[in-house]
């Protein structure tokens, strides 16, 4: 069965920021998901972004994401690129997010 971008989404919700202790996807860290089916496995492509282009944790990050993303049964490839454009912004966060850190 292929997996759905709302699985990619939902796994990569374990990821959080270690400074800000918020997870990945409620950041607005992720830009996109694309998911292909390929020899009955699902390759997956990730485009996610940091909060900064200094961010120190960016290769754990990436890493984390692509562990919990790769465990997920019947997926194939897993690619996770990092993009800097657009800049990441306060705006892209959930409303959750936003309450929980304190942003109105």
């Amino acid at each position: 069965m292929p997996i759905s971008e709302e699985t990619v989404l939902a796994a990569m919700r374990q990821v959080k920021d270690p400074e800000l202790m918020v997870n990945v996807v409620d950041l607005g860290l992720i830009y996109g998901v694309d998911v292909t089916e390929e020899a009955g496995k699902s390759n997956i492509h990730i485009n996610m972004t940091m909060t900064t282009p200094a961010c120190p944790f960016g290769p754990e990050l990436i890493r984390e994401v692509k562990d919990v993303v790769s465990a997920l049964d019947g997926a194939g490839s897993v690619d996770v690129q990092l993009t800097l454009s657009p800049p990441w912004t306060p705006d892209r966060m959930t409303e959750e997010a936003r309450d929980e850190l304190g942003f109105f």
